[in-house]
């Protein structure tokens, strides 16, 4: 009991502190007191990126919620797409996932609808895994009791357009994506934070750093809790940049140990 009462106190510590190296000017004390009830009752970790603030309000990671599931040793989770409701030819999905905590528990049911309105411009085309996810996500919180709403979860709010440039190119930045460097391409010069300005931003840490851009591919998979970055939402993915640029300030020997064990056979990374 002890020693569980000292493993909350010290995630508690971490997490105060990552929720204020990432967030600053959000972590008022309301916030921070939600946090530690958080912690205290799903054990939730920051650093790990099960939580995310967004807009003044905290959200869960669906990699928050199989790892509680897990912890909590949940019994099964079971999905299956609803049919009736779904249009594959215009990406409209909707899922139904049912969990059972235990054997012979009653099952907690979530539905989970995904289309090209409600997505990211990020994961257009994957509207079937993004309602699989959001299905999941909801019965997980009903079976747990968990209020806070899940990140992808969230629908996509669209920017207006913005009027277009006269070049086709904007600054000639890399690209994440690829490991050779090629352009972004798209010509969004990513002013409002969309995804050629966080490419940007990751691919400057990943030079600045020296850091191997395929262990930071999946790495931020990993994190955001995805199959790969690009499933990521925009908000994760900001987040990643953050941990990533606060760990390679403060031991950057750690982070380049913890992007290593990411790596994978030679074969297997051959292409």
């Amino acid at each position: 009991m002890t020693q569980n009462l000292k493993a909350k106190s010290q995630l508690a510590r971490s997490n105060l502190a990552h929720a204020k190296a990432l967030w600053p000017a959000q972590c008022s004390k309301p916030m921070l007191k939600v946090l530690r009830e958080l912690t205290t009752t799903f054990g939730f970790s920051v650093a790990s990126g099960e939580l995310r603030i967004i807009d003044g309000h905290w959200y869960v990671t669906h990699s928050g919620l199989l790892r509680l599931a897990n912890r909590r040793l949940c019994n099964s989770i079971r999905v299956e797409p609803v049919l009736q409701f779904s249009d594959p030819t215009a990406g409209r999905w909707v899922f139904k996932s049912t969990v059972h905590k235990s054997r012979h528990s009653r099952g907690f049911v979530g539905f989970g609808e995904a289309d090209p309105s409600n997505v990211s411009p990020l994961v257009r085309g994957a509207e079937m895994r993004v309602a699989e996810t959001r299905a999941v996500n909801r019965a997980l919180r009903k079976a747990y009791g968990i209020g806070l709403c899940s990140v992808e979860e969230l629908g996509w709010v669209s920017v207006p357009p913005q009027p277009p440039s006269s070049s086709s190119n904007s600054n000639g930045s890399h690209s994440f994506h690829g490991s050779n460097g090629s352009h972004a391409g798209n010509g969004s010069n990513g002013s409002n934070g969309g995804p050629s300005r966080l490419r940007d931003k990751l691919c400057l840490l990943i030079r600045q750093y020296n850091l191997d851009p395929t262990l930071v591919k999946e790495y931020a998979a990993h994190f955001c809790g995805t199959e790969t970055i690009k499933d990521a939402s925009r908000d994760l993915v900001e987040s990643f940049i953050a941990h990533l640029s606060s760990s390679a300030k403060e031991d950057l020997d750690g982070l380049i140990c913890k992007l290593n064990s990411f790596a994978r056979p030679a074969e297997e990374v051959k292409q």
